[in-house]
């Protein structure tokens, strides 16, 4: 059976038997890191990310201010609490730290439960907040990711592809008559069809790093890392097909006719960029959303490319 992952803490004190009574009193509930000197702490908080960082105020070369300030100054560890772990007692230094951006303060010596206490309570915190940070980047309906997650993975990917010089493709894609499908069957019935949409993406997007995502309304976007034009035609087609045959599952249908008109199609809209292309990331998805528009004014139900579009003018 997996053991449940545990919460990780990074104790930062140049002081050896400080660092082992914290060892002593949080290894039980955490996994424990332990650095001697900012700079370390530093390389070690950008590559762990630990839950919550311990940090001595009093150390040489570097103290916990500028270790805090320099944190905070990063991407990647701005978001970390820092609890500082100090034998000063002056308001002074307690107003420094929390100016800076500290989470809490222990003072030494250290008494068990309140070491306990305080960084329970900072992991209790960040939980709360990747719960609503996890809700705020998810589509609710679809459970898909939205378009504010979109926007976080296409900025990497996009990154990575001109990095790597590897081809990027995307998909957007719209349901054909939406407002029509509403009108007649209701938005409850609406509803469902979204999320019908969505399920076929899972049985679909196979890699680890093909992302689908709810653009808004009826339209949806497919982010293809690493993949080619004949790819990304490829899944564009088995997409749109399996919506084409999808059984939508209906509310107040009665007959075999009404469950047949209740069917949905989708146009795709796709376009890729090669290594060498020159066109920016905005560029890039607007080209894909007029292959999408122009799949529709071709007749709908259909995959077109953008390149498709440049071949005809």
């Amino acid at each position: 059976m997996n053991e449940t992952k545990k919460n990780s803490v990074l104790v930062v004190d140049d002081e050896q038997a400080s660092s082992l009574a914290l060892i002593h009193i949080l290894k039980p509930e955490y996994t424990v890191y332990v650095e001697k000197n900012g700079q370390d702490a530093i390389e070690t908080a950008k590559e762990l990310i630990p839950d919550v960082i311990l940090l001595d105020i009093l150390m040489p070369e570097m103290d916990g201010y500028k270790v805090l300030s320099m944190l905070r100054s990063s991407e990647k560890t701005k978001d970390i609490p820092v609890i500082f772990i100090t034998g000063l007692s002056g308001t002074d230094d307690e107003r420094k730290g929390l100016a800076l951006g500290a989470a809490d303060y222990i003072t030494k010596p250290y008494v068990p439960e309140i070491v306990e206490l305080r960084v329970r309570n900072q992991i209790k915190m960040l939980e709360q907040l990747r719960i609503i940070e996890q809700f705020s980047m998810t589509d609710q309906l679809t459970e898909l990711p939205n378009r504010r997650s979109f926007d976080v993975q296409y900025k990497l990917e996009w990154g990575r592809a001109l990095r790597e010089k590897k081809p990027i493709s995307i998909l957007m894609i719209d349901i054909d008559f939406f407002k029509n499908y509403n009108d007649t069957y209701g938005h409850q019935q609406g509803d469902i069809a979204l999320q019908s949409l969505a399920t076929i993406f899972a049985g679909t997007l196979k890699r680890p790093g093909d992302f689908a995502s709810r653009w808004g309304g009826e339209e949806f976007a497919v982010l293809l890392p690493n993949t080619d034009l004949k790819g990304a035609l490829a899944i564009a087609e088995i997409i749109r097909k399996s919506v084409e045959e999808m059984e939508v599952r209906c509310l107040n249908c009665h007959n075999h006719a009404d469950r047949q008109m209740s069917k949905i199609t989708v146009s795709v809209g796709v376009n890729t960029r090669e290594h060498g292309d020159k066109i920016t990331d905005n560029e890039f998805i607007s080209k894909a959303d007029d292959a999408m528009y122009a799949a529709k004014r071709k007749g709908r139900n259909r995959v077109y490319h953008y390149r498709d579009i440049m071949n005809s003018l």
